[in-house]
C-alpha cells in the first residue's frame, strides 16, 4: 500500500454510466410554412445530444429525427421553437384494413397516409378467420365466399348476370 496504490485511487472512476437510450426514430408534425420555420426546427434538434440524423420534409410537414434520443424531449425542443407539434399521428395506407373509416379517413393527411385508429372491426383470430374465394372456369359468373366461424362455414353464392346479381347465403355445421 505505497504512494502509488493512493494516487491510483483518484486516478480510478468508480461512477457507472447512465443507461444509454436506444436507437430509435422520432416522427414528429410540425406546420412549417417557409425555409426560415424549417431551418429553425432542424437547427433545435440537431444540437441535441444523441442525435445521428435529421430530416425535414415540408411539404408533409414532417420533421424525422433518428438517434439515441428521448422522443418527449425532441417534442419539448420543436415545440420551444414556437411552432405547434405533436408525435406524427399518421400511417401508411396498406397497413390499415378498412381506411375509409371516419375516425380514420382524414382529408389534411398527406397522401398514402391515414390516421392512427383503432379499427372498428377487429382483425379475424384463428377461430374466425379465413375467407376463401373460389372462382369456377366453366362459369366465370359465379363465386363462392366461404367463411369459417366458430366451427361453422358461411357461404355466399353470387352469382352474376349481365343486369342482375344473385345472392344465397348457406350455413354448414361441422361436426
Amino acid at each position: 500500500m505505497g504512494a502509488l496504490d493512493y494516487l491510483s485511487n483518484f486516478c480510478t472512476v468508480t461512477s457507472t454510466r447512465g443507461r444509454r437510450k436506444p436507437m430509435q426514430t422520432v416522427e414528429i408534425r410540425v406546420k412549417m410554412d417557409c425555409d426560415g420555420c424549417e431551418r429553425r426546427v432542424k437547427n433545435a434538434v440537431k444540437n441535441m445530444k444523441g442525435v445521428r440524423t435529421v430530416e425535414v420534409n415540408r411539404k408533409q410537414h414532417r420533421v424525422t429525427v433518428s438517434g439515441f434520443v428521448d422522443p418527449n424531449k425532441v417534442l419539448k425542443r420543436v415545440k420551444n421553437t414556437g411552432k405547434r407539434a405533436e408525435f406524427w399521428p399518421y400511417i401508411p395506407y396498406n397497413l390499415v384494413q378498412y381506411p375509409y373509416v371516419a375516425q380514420v379517413y382524414d382529408k389534411r393527411a398527406p397522401a398514402g397516409f391515414v390516421r392512427n385508429a383503432t379499427q372498428a372491426v377487429p382483425m379475424p383470430n384463428a377461430s374466425d378467420e379465413r375467407i376463401t374465394y373460389l372462382f369456377s372456369d366453366d362459369n366465370p359468373t359465379l363465386v363462392l365466399l366461404c367463411e369459417k366461424v366458430n366451427s361453422q362455414i358461411a357461404a355466399q353464392v353470387i352469382i352474376v348476370d349481365s343486369k342482375k346479381l344473385f345472392i344465397r347465403q348457406l350455413l354448414f355445421s361441422l361436426q
